[in-house]
């Protein structure tokens, strides 16, 4: 495939500049409208079809793409994704989705306690009935609490049982290394921090003194039956830890469809994004995306679920498979 730009055309100068505007919009540090929501439809209307993109992380779209009002969407992380096709966790049956590709995120979910509170187990908080005060993150990105829960139903408790038991949950928008979360554990104000993005967060906490809980166990082979993986809080990678936290995986970012989305906008869709790959920043440095490895399953970009048929085909046409 090439990246060469293609030959003009004054059909596609509309659609163009309001792609290449929202793109760079949408990548401004101080725009924070940044879910897109593209549309292609026939121009001279002789095709009923028409095609809808979402640049969303959230879980709540995956409804939208299993009636059909959205053809390709995102999640954060990939169990969502391998949840929703098994039919466990917060899905009662299975959901016709496809992969077409994961974007790699290596991450893990963390449950850390302030060392005042005592607390060595998440068995001990059920036990005990802890009216903790949680800060997890908020609406910004809703499988956090989602899949936290579904980790504490293992247990035997939810979040909503620490508020019925006395204690109080806040949905925070930042980070949790933010110093406005760690700042209330250190002040106080906050027992625990239930999270993912580990990178960001979990070093200074344990600098700070939190403990962080393990999953493992009977919990977590629990949760490997149903569609998470194991992961670990890895000394090495966080120094301040007294020694290795075994946990949940938060890993990768699927980009998925109907597993009967037809094969001629998947293979479009494919093709487009192997064209574009230079163009769309993976991280920073400006490293481009790594197609190559995006449509295997990996350590850092887990694909437990099948590929469309037609995303199958074309990666491994590009030698990726």
């Amino acid at each position: 495939m090439t990246s060469d730009p293609q030959p003009f055309s004054v059909s596609s100068l509309r659609p163009k500049l309001m792609f290449e505007t929202a793109a760079e919009m949408a990548g401004r540090s101080d725009w924070p409208y940044r879910n897109a929501r593209i549309t292609l439809r026939d121009q001279g209307g002789e095709h009923e079809a028409e095609y809808t993109l979402m640049g969303t992380q959230s879980p709540d779209v995956i409804g939208d793409v299993v009636r059909g009002d959205v053809q390709v969407a995102m999640l954060n992380p990939s169990a969502m994704l391998t949840l929703a096709v098994r039919g466990t966790g917060p899905f009662a049956e299975p959901q016709p989705l496809a992969a077409i590709a994961v974007i790699p995120s290596d991450d893990q979910f963390a449950f850390a306690v302030s060392e005042a509170s005592g607390i060595t187990s998440l068995t001990q908080v059920a036990e005990e009935r802890r009216p903790l005060r949680v800060s997890i993150r908020g609406a910004h990105d809703p499988s956090t609490a989602l899949l936290g829960n579904e980790i504490l139903r293992t247990y035997g408790f939810t979040l909503d049982d620490i508020e019925r038991w006395g204690g109080h949950v806040s949905y925070d928008q930042p980070l949790p290394g933010h110093p406005l979360r760690l700042g209330r554990v250190a002040s106080g104000e906050l027992d625990a921090i239930f999270d993912e993005a580990t990178s960001t967060w979990v070093n200074r906490a344990a600098g700070m003194g939190m403990r962080f809980l393990p999953v493992d166990g009977s919990a977590m082979a629990t949760l490997t039956t149903i569609g998470f993986r194991p992961n670990v809080l890895a000394r090495a990678q966080f120094p301040a830890l007294q020694s290795d936290v075994p946990t949940v995986d938060f890993s990768g970012w699927p980009v998925y469809t109907r597993n009967d989305t037809p094969d001629e906008f998947v293979t479009a869709f494919c093709e487009s994004l192997e064209a574009r790959k230079d163009r769309i920043q993976w991280e920073s440095g400006g490293t481009p995306l790594p197609l190559e490895r995006m449509c295997r399953d990996a350590s850092d970009a887990p694909l437990e679920v099948p590929l469309h048929a037609a995303a199958e085909r074309f990666w491994r046409s590009m030698g990726y498979l």
